[in-house]
């Protein structure tokens, strides 16, 4: 008989699990995969954004589903803390721009390595293997279903993820744990995921990454929904990259809103002054076609579709070209835009947007209000956040709160 069955070995599961064991609990945890923190490891392009450094309600204006119900948790286990609980087990800290926190080393395997030492120094039992099914009796957790066998037990902490990035084992097994004693699941859906967008433009452009512009989103408004500045990616399907899974956060209705983004590529330029730069441009290149007027403007994957866009034709000498079709280029330069069709599947996002529905779970202990014993932590309950730092963070608060909770237990 062991006090507590951590299932899933990712970022809430491994701190639970220390929290617990550290409280003085016999705890087991039990993962599927060959190495822990398969996940962790890759998050942040490999290095981590493990939280924000800022105050907790900043997290929580971050946070577009679930924010009310993690008050408590974030509360209790805040941004400061997770900075100070990660430093004091040996992974020197930073903060970047946008107050996002990575290790000094920029790899992400130090803190999973790290939070692995922890549990092996507080006495966590690491165990491989696939929990199959919880056993329940009277409203009640017993155990665990393995392959092999029962692990007897009167808690059981679910912290196995969502469904994006498979690979990594995040495939939804823990929706169908729960679900056979009483849980409802919330619609599931890819969040920070890449978009699908006017495959006829973005396939002509695939492997074009644009750096250093700026996109806003709109959902059928005239003001933004989301405005950012960085890097995009075109793909045969439409977008990616860090701008594309940071607008996609704050798309969430495709049934009722129409989305589109527009995409200014030289944000640093005014209109003045890119009207000045086209105006060099075209006096320098004055007698050729306008199709061969904008490579020093322009990317050339991009060329062709801008040209196709303004309406010029692409033979018009470019000493030709009115002041009415230079200022309809300059405004598609400072605003191309894209309709977007709909999300990737969640399968292909980093963060699953849903899961074990909220009203069922107790924000302080993240405690089931259903099962006695069982408790939930991290990306499997339906809550999820923006980039920078914010989704780390609740699963962090979260398996602090459910580790934390387990010395009320008799």
């Amino acid at each position: 008989m062991t006090d507590v069955v951590v299932i899933g070995g990712g970022a809430a599961g491994c701190l639970a699990s220390a929290v617990a064991a550290q409280r003085g609990m016999h705890v087991v945890l039990l993962e599927k995969n060959d190495i822990l923190g398969l996940k962790l490891r890759i998050t942040g392009k490999g290095r981590c954004n493990l939280t924000n450094n800022c105050p907790v309600g900043e997290v929580l204006d971050n946070i577009p589903t679930g924010a009310r119900f993690l008050h408590s948790s974030l509360n209790s286990f805040t941004p400061e803390d997770a900075i100070r609980f990660f430093e004091s087990i040996g992974v020197p800290l930073k903060t970047e721009r946008g107050n996002r926190v990575f290790p000094k080393s920029d790899r992400a395997s130090d803190v999973a390595d790290a939070l692995i030492r922890k549990m092996n120094e507080t006495g966590v039992i690491i165990k491989r293997g696939r929990a199959r099914a919880l056993a329940v009796e009277k409203g009640r957790i017993t155990g665990v279903l393995t392959g092999e066998s029962v692990i007897k037990t009167n808690s059981v902490i679910v912290a196995t993820g969502g469904k994006s990035y498979p690979g990594t084992g995040s495939t939804g097994d823990g929706y169908d744990m729960v679900c056979g004693h009483g849980h409802t699941i919330t619609p599931l859906r890819g969040s920070l995921v890449p978009l699908e967008a006017q495959p006829e433009i973005c396939e002509r452009m695939q492997g074009l990454t644009l750096k250093n512009v700026c996109i806003r989103a709109y959902d059928g408004g005239r003001k933004p929904v989301f405005e950012d500045f960085g890097e995009l990616l075109f793909t045969h399907f439409g977008i990616s990259g860090p701008l594309a899974l940071s607008a996609s956060a704050h798309m969430r209705d495709f049934i009722d809103k129409k989305y589109s983004i527009s995409i200014d590529l030289k944000p640093a330029l005014d209109e003045k002054k890119l009207d000045l730069r086209i105006l060099r441009d075209f006096e320098k290149y004055s007698n050729r076609d306008f199709s061969n007027a904008l490579r020093d403007l322009l990317s050339r994957l991009m060329i062709p579709v801008v040209v196709e866009r303004s309406g010029i034709p692409p033979d018009t000498k470019v000493h030709s070209i009115s002041r009415g079709q230079r200022l309809k280029l300059l405004s598609l330069i400072k605003g191309f835009p894209l309709d977007i069709d709909r999300p990737r599947p969640v399968e292909e996002a980093i963060i699953t947007s849903g899961g074990v529905d909220l009203k069922e779970i107790n924000p302080k202990t993240m405690e089931s209000k259903i099962v006695k014993g069982l408790y939930f932590a991290g990306e499997i309950i339906d809550a999820d956040a923006y980039t920078g730092g914010y989704n780390l963070q609740i699963a962090w608060s979260t398996g602090y709160a459910a580790g934390n909770a387990l010395q009320h237990i008799s």
